[in-house]
This record gives C-alpha cells, sequence and structure tokens, in this order.
C-alpha cells in the first residue's frame, strides 16, 4: 500500500553531513544537560512510599494536592489510577520519618477533607530496591543493544548492526536529554517507553537496510549514494504511513491517558520522532562512511564448470 509515489531519488546523501552534525550538536546537548541536571528519578528508583486511595465519588486531584501541601507533603506526586474514583499518592522517602507513619499522616489529612476515603493500599519501596531498579533498568539497555548488534550483523552484515546500534542509541540519549532538561518525572512506564523506542526504531532501520540490500542486488551500475537515495525514497511512503498510525495511538494516550501514562506516551512520541530521523538520516549515511559494498552484501556467483566431453 502507497499513499504516493516519488518518481525522482531524493538526495539524501548529499545533505548527509549536515543532518549528522545537527544529531551530534543534539547528542552533545543531551549529554551535557544529563550530566550537569541529571534525571528526576521516580518513587520505583529512588524509594519512597506509594499509596492507592478510593474515594465512593470522583476523586479530585487537585483537592487532594492541597490538602498534602497544606499538610506539609506538597512534594507528594498524585495521580488518577486505574478509575476516577481512585487516586495514586506517590511520597519521596524523608529523613527520620517511617512509610507507616508517613501513610498515617497522609489518610489522616484526607479524612479530615474527605471522610469518605479509603485506603486500598500501601507499597513501601526502599532505596536498595531503587538502586537495584537503576541496575536491571541499564543491564535490559545494555543486553537489548548487544542484541540488535548481533542480529542485525548476522542479517545483513557488521556495518549495519554498528550504524543501527548509534542510530538507535542516539535516540535513547536524546529522550533521556529531554526528561533531565525539563526535570519530567523519569518512572518505570518512563524506562519501558526507552526500551520499547529501540525495538521500535530498529525495525525502521531494518526497513531501510533490507532496501539497501535488494538495491545493490538491482542496480548494478548505480554508486553507492544513489542506491541509498533510491532505498529512502521507496520506503518513505511506508514510513509515513507507519508512523502516521502509530502516532496517531500514541497521541490518544497522551491526551487521555491522564497522569499515569502521560511521561510514557511522551517518551514515545519523541523516540518516535527521533526514530524515523535517525533510521534515515543517521544510520544511513553511517553504513555509506563505513564503506558498505555491493561484495558486502551480494554473494559472487559460481561459474558453472564446462562439462568434460
Amino acid at each position: 500500500m502507497e499513499f504516493f509515489r516519488i518518481r525522482n531519488d531524493i538526495p539524501f546523501m548529499r545533505h548527509a553531513l549536515v543532518f549528522n552534525v545537527i544529531s551530534l550538536i543534539t547528542f552533545l546537548l543531551a549529554v551535557f544537560f544529563l550530566a550537569t541536571r541529571g534525571l528526576h528519578l521516580g518513587v520505583e528508583f529512588t524509594g519512597g512510599t506509594v499509596m492507592e486511595v478510593n474515594y465512593g465519588h470522583e476523586a479530585q486531584i487537585a483537592k487532594i494536592r492541597d490538602t498534602l501541601g497544606r499538610a506539609g507533603l506538597g512534594d507528594a506526586v498524585v495521580q488518577s489510577f486505574g478509575s476516577s474514583q481512585t487516586a495514586l499518592i506517590r511520597l519521596p522517602v524523608k529523613p527520620n520519618v517511617s512509610g507507616a507513619q508517613l501513610s498515617e499522616t497522609v489518610i489522616k489529612a484526607l479524612r479530615e477533607d474527605d471522610p469518605t476515603v479509603e485506603l486500598r493500599r500501601v507499597d513501601f519501596v526502599g532505596s536498595q530496591v531503587g538502586r537495584e531498579l537503576v541496575e536491571n533498568g541499564a543491564l535490559a539497555l545494555l543486553l537489548v543493544s548487544l542484541g540488535i548488534v548481533a542480529y542485525l550483523a548476522l542479517r545483513f552484515e557488521w556495518k549495519f548492526g554498528v550504524a543501527a546500534i548509534i542510530a538507535n542509541l542516539h535516540d535513547v540519549v536524546i529522550i533521556l536529554g529531554f526528561f533531565a532538561l525539563f526535570q519530567w518525572e523519569f518512572s518505570l512506564p518512563v524506562l519501558a517507553a526507552v526500551l520499547a523506542v529501540l525495538g521500535y526504531s530498529v525495525n525502521e532501520s531494518v526497513v531501510v537496510f533490507d532496501r539497501i540490500r535488494e538495491n545493490f542486488r538491482k542496480l548494478r551500475k548505480a554508486s553507492t549514494p544513489e542506491i541509498i537515495n533510491n532505498a529512502i525514497t521507496r520506503t518513505m511512503s511506508r514510513t509515513i504511513i507507519t508512523h502516521g498510525s502509530t502516532q496517531i495511538m500514541v497521541t490518544s494516550m497522551l491526551i487521555f491517558g491522564g497522569d499515569t501514562l502521560f511521561y510514557f506516551a511522551l517518551a514515545l512520541t519523541i523516540g518516535i520522532l527521533f526514530g524515523i530521523y535517525s533510521s534515515v538520516l543517521v544510520a544511513s549515511p553511517i553504513v555509506m562512511w563505513l564503506g558498505v559494498t555491493r561484495e558486502d552484501l551480494v554473494r559472487p556467483e559460481r561459474k558453472k564448470e564446462e562439462a568434460v566431453v
């Protein structure tokens, strides 16, 4: 299925250096913000108390925040959870205050304001658990990256694996850079979104790489830049359909998903936008600069031995 067909190939590779300089500047800015501002880690990573409360009617999130602010808990994160009657309250660790004391303070303040509130559950997350989550998250990222390189090296050639992992890690670092710059909360759903972006972005890279390999077989007299330009141009319609439909779904989560899904959808949105850019305008030029040739992808045909009479 194609929305449109472009007759002449767009000379993407002619501007490859410009695109990669833009990517490098964006990447360095993201690293700078990560180094100077750091991530605003959620309770899951830093440790703290998570409470789920239910009202017999619609929970008024703004009112709950005001109540907790008056109780001296202005740093609490309050959001809708599951239904409009349920709210999730996350509180960071406080020195010399146990999780049980903290939860009692919260429920007491809420009941003074609205006696119908019911405490559904309380979870205490220790700082040790938070550190383990950070380590496991980093390990998951490393294993996924190694898996992607191995898969692409086996499916295509090692140059494609190197190019894809540089492009995909570029997307991940830029997502983290946005979260560091704006100090958005980095929670477990956001970590899941980052890992999902890695898989999503590599899928786009594989589509372009497949077309490049096919072109090396079909366009025998074309140069490497011409082959890559043709591959990107011929996959543009598919790229727009795929990413456009995915972004519609993610945008609906962004708008209607509430606080619970907002940062998850935001991370996916940034990842999808940069994933398209990096797969087309970062990975492909790197493959070209690594010197991919027709001999790397197409096995030479064996000459048939002449029959001996």
